[in-house]
Order: C-alpha cells, then sequence, then structure tokens
C-alpha cells in the first residue's frame, strides 16, 4: 500500500482526478475500455468535480457505484445525487455507461443480484473493475461495510444488502469484488480521519476498511488526516 500525503483537500481531490484520468486513459488504450467506481460521502465531490474537467475519452468509460442508500432517486441522501451533480452533469459520458445501483426496486436482495449480473457484464466474471474509489469512515467503515455487518463476512457476493445503518440500508460491493480491483484509489481528508487512517496504514482488520487487500492499493491523504501517522 502506497500513501502520499498532499497539503490539503483541494489538493488532494486534483490529485486524485488526475490518478483516475492516466488510469482511465492506460486501461483504455489497453483494453478498449475503463471501468471505475466511486463510493458516496462528501469526500469525493471535489474529486469528481476537478475529474469533469479533464480531457477523456468519456465514451469508452463505465462508471459504477461502491455502495447506495435505499432512498428515493433524487434525495439528497443518494450518492447517486452527488454524482450527478459532480460529475454527470458535466461531461459527455454515455447514459448507457451510467451504472446506478437500483434501489428504488422493493426486492431489494433481487435487486443486489441484478447489480452483481451488470457487473459482470461490463468487467467480466467474476467482475475485475479497473479502479475503485473508497472512502474511509469514522468508524473505520468503507463502501457500506461497517463494523457487525453480516455483510463483512459474505465471501461469495459480488454486491449485497447491509442491515441499517444510521437509518437507511444500503446496497454495497462486497470484499471480492474490491480485492479484485487493479487498483484501489483511497481518498482520505481531513484530522477527524486521523486516528482511522493510521489503522488503515497498518491493515487493521478489526475495523472493515483494514480487510481490504492493500496490494493494489493507493491512498491520497492531506496533511489533517495523516497527522496521526508520524
Amino acid at each position: 500500500m502506497k500513501i502520499e500525503v498532499l497539503t490539503d483537500a483541494d489538493a488532494v481531490a486534483q490529485r486524485a482526478a488526475e490518478m483516475i484520468a492516466s488510469a482511465a486513459r492506460a486501461a483504455v488504450a489497453a483494453r478498449d475500455v475503463f471501468t471505475f467506481a466511486v463510493s458516496g460521502g462528501r469526500t469525493p465531490w471535489q474529486m469528481l468535480r476537478a475529474l469533469s474537467g479533464l480531457a477523456l475519452p468519456w465514451n469508452r468509460l463505465h462508471i459504477f457505484q461502491v455502495d447506495e442508500r435505499v432512498a428515493p432517486n433524487g434525495d439528497p441522501d443518494r450518492n447517486l445525487t452527488h454524482i450527478d451533480d459532480s460529475l454527470l452533469a458535466h461531461v459527455p459520458l454515455p447514459a448507457a455507461n451510467v451504472h446506478a445501483m437500483p434501489v428504488e426496486i422493493p426486492q431489494l436482495d433481487a435487486a443486489a443480484a441484478g447489480y452483481a449480473e451488470v457487473l459482470a457484464t461490463v468487467a467480466g466474471s467474476p467482475p475485475v473493475l479497473d479502479l475503485v474509489h473508497l472512502g474511509l469512515g469514522l468508524d473505520g467503515h468503507t463502501a457500506s461495510l461497517v463494523p457487525d455487518d453480516p455483510v463483512l463476512e459474505d465471501s461469495t457476493a459480488t454486491v449485497a444488502m447491509t442491515a441499517p445503518y444510521q437509518g437507511r440500508r444500503r446496497m454495497t460491493l462486497t470484499f471480492p469484488v474490491l480485492d479484485r480491483a487493479r487498483c484501489v484509489l483511497w481518498v482520505v481528508t481531513g484530522v477527524e480521519k486521523s486516528t482511522m487512517l493510521a489503522r488503515l496504514v497498518r491493515g487493521d482488520p478489526t475495523i472493515p476498511a483494514g480487510r481490504v487487500n492493500g496490494k493494489n492499493a493507493r491512498i491520497l491523504a492531506d496533511v489533517a488526516s495523516a497527522d496521526g501517522l508520524r
């Protein structure tokens, strides 16, 4: 696992966008497609807006979600709402290349299975994503893999439904698909993340984030979040 510490959140967002763009160009040159999964939370909004300003072969990109809250379309709690605002509204990405998690479907387990099928269609079976963006929660969660959830022990599913967390159930990619990614890009900012970032870097298996395979991982952190690494 490699870590790069930058001055502030703006610098982290710009560097993350540049790394994603570089990975996209390389993947398209090698395989004619780039598969990218983006997490929720506030951290990626700046990153995605910076990415929208870069020249990319947008018609060869496929965007997936790492996780999503069960909420109506357009709800401010939905990660997709912010992906739309930060990225999709600003780039010529074909609508067919945007793969939103279908959390409006009442049969949520069937919806998760259906999303796994979409992943397999685009990224192979089992799916291998080119780049997965992950954030880090104050409780050590990543994606919607939260402490003590039964999903943490699911070694077979690609996509699963969680128990309620902070008031909502969530759909999430699981450890197996995260671990197969060609690159995992952690983006971590803020002094409140410093303790958990140190545990992530140590590969602490007692937090969900620490259980993600670090072999192909890169961490971009600001000075404040990296304070605990000294």
